[in-house]
């Protein structure tokens, strides 16, 4: 179909945001004509043509799990295709423009309800990230989020929509001459005006630098599939040690942040973490750059040693019955203080890291032997602190699907993060989209927060972006390396960290009243007709 053709180009080939403007107008095409011929099983149509768009878009999932990806593909699309399936509900009583809007704000409600409350939570196809790889055309970004974006792709699309439909039911010559001149002048600014005012603010917006922090990142390239097997933990060590001697070429005057992937060592023991030996070896390492903080990714988990389970999350030992732990993927900032500053990761993978409504299903888990992700969260955000220099440096530190959440991440910044981090671990995909995808989503976090931000990824692509968005360098895919630079720090908050959400607050708003109004009216068994 030619909406999920178009829809697909946006997350497969760079620049290609300007396609999702125009994406649904085949769709919404077919619909009005399906309702006007009264054509049978047109939902089903609506169902595979979302299925079309997520398969091409996120099949790359299969490489880490074939039934995650089947299950992402299908359920989504569902998703989709309900929000559609009410619409065409809504339009039996209401006529005219409203049914649209119901539509757009529909879409925009349920993007922000996965982004906020959801467990099971999959906002990558949010059709604000559309532009992740186009970042000069949604500066503005700063101000609405990403949720701005989806505002913008369906006001674009509707608006083109209408123009197409009359000019094809014939409506466009009985139409006043002022009335299509203020169509046309509407649909140019809908798709010219936020290219222009993203390119002003491109053009005028100047990097804040309230200090600088260097910045080394190591890229171990380790096979994920490999790595807690078959590679031996000392191994690791060295290997990712030995890239940040080379980068420092032996300078021990450097007074700045190393930075390691997500999950990069599983030997933490949260009760007492200075008995790890990853955490011993990175010590002995520091005293060698007594100045450096360290800030790396842990499968950690902690002990409890009672007889009632101390959460429904805990596992049981299967040697001790008063034996429990409680697993986390976590950030840990360390230093030759040997202090251990510890962030656990909210936003889990499902399936993976987290057993959605616990309380249903980790019984049913534990039947099947416990095949299911059980990671442990922190009640709130919270930011690791690079110390040093008399100064204490808050940084935000997205843990790889967290860098996906663009109002989840403000969160550090309103915690006082002057810069961001993000951890990630994408190797498990293999060399698809999936993980040229989910760097681009970073660079959406820059621009809403005005936040530089390193990036290190286990493998390909470890970067760093700056506060437009822009990648100053990047890493190869599937290479050892290292990278080294500074990174701006900036106290400053956009409105989208002061104010947060509104677009998507203000279309959930409409979408509720507009529900409300559909009830009142098949309550009283009434229709409304607007102009068609």
């Amino acid at each position: 179909m030619a909406s999920a053709l178009l829809m697909s180009l946006p997350w497969l080939v760079p620049h290609c945001g300007c396609f999702a403007l125009v994406g649904f107008v085949p769709l919404l095409m077919a619909e009005y004509l399906a309702t006007e011929y009264k054509a049978r099983h047109f939902g089903l149509r609506i169902y595979i043509c979302f299925v079309l768009w997520n398969a091409a878009t996120t099949w790359w999932i299969k490489n880490a799990t074939i039934g995650g990806a089947v299950f992402a593909v299908l359920a989504n699309a569902l998703q989709m295709a309900v929000i559609w399936w009410v619409f065409r509900c809504f339009k039996k009583r209401i006529q005219g423009l409203l049914p649209y809007i119901f539509l757009a704000c529909f879409w925009i409600a349920w993007e922000r309800w996965y982004l906020q409350s959801a467990q099971i939570s999959w906002p990558w196809l949010v059709l604000g990230n559309a532009f992740a790889q186009s970042t000069r055309s949604i500066q503005w970004y700063e101000f609405t989020g990403t949720l701005g974006g989806s505002l913008w792709v369906w006001v674009s699309n509707i608006s083109i929509f209408w123009l197409v439909k009359w000019l094809c039911n014939g409506r466009w010559k009985e139409i006043k001459s002022g009335t299509r001149a203020a169509l046309c002048i509407w649909i140019a600014g809908v798709l010219a005006f936020p290219y222009a005012a993203s390119a002003h603010i491109y053009h005028y917006y100047e990097e804040k630098c309230e200090g600088v922090l260097p910045v080394v990142i190591g890229q171990p390239n380790f096979d994920p599939y490999e790595k807690f097997q078959s590679f031996p933990r000392q191994k690791q060590n060295a290997l990712l040690l030995g890239l940040y001697d080379e980068a420092l070429a032996g300078d021990g005057s450097f007074d700045g942040l190393l930075l390691a992937p997500e999950t990069f060592t599983d030997d933490v023991l949260l009760n007492d973490i200075e008995s790890g030996v990853t955490f011993g070896t990175f010590q002995s390492f520091l005293r060698r750059y007594p100045g450096a903080n360290l800030l790396f990714g842990a499968s950690a988990y902690r002990e409890y040693f009672q007889h009632s389970r101390p959460s429904i999350l805990a596992r049981q030992s299967r040697y001790c019955d008063t034996l429990w732990f409680m697993s986390y993927n976590s950030a840990i900032m360390t230093d030759t203080s040997r202090r251990a500053e510890v962030f656990h990761k909210s936003k889990l993978v499902v399936g993976t890291e987290l057993t959605p409504y616990p309380h249903i299903f980790v019984p049913i888990d534990d039947k099947l032997g416990g095949l299911m992700g059980r990671c442990a969260t922190q009640d709130h955000i919270s930011c690791l602190h690079v110390e040093g220099g008399g100064e204490s440096i808050p940084v935000g530190t997205a843990v790889c699907y967290e860098s996906v959440y663009g109002e989840y991440c403000t969160g550090y910044v309103r915690e006082g993060a002057r810069a961001l981090a993000v951890i990630t671990n994408d190797a498990w995909w293999g060399n698809t989209p999936g993980y040229r995808q989910h760097l681009s989503y970073s660079r959406l976090r820059a621009i809403e927060t005005r936040r530089d931000l390193a990036r290190c990824g286990n493998t390909g692509i470890s970067a760093f972006i700056d506060q437009k968005g822009n990648i100053l360098s990047q890493s190869h895919w599937w290479e050892r390396t290292y990278l080294k630079g500074e990174i701006n720090l900036n106290s400053r908050q956009t409105f989208f960290v002061r104010h947060g959400d509104i677009c998507g607050k203000l279309c959930t708003g409409i979408f509720l009243l507009l529900l409300l109004f559909w009830a009142f009216l098949a309550a009283t068994g009434r229709k409304m007709l607007l102009s068609r």
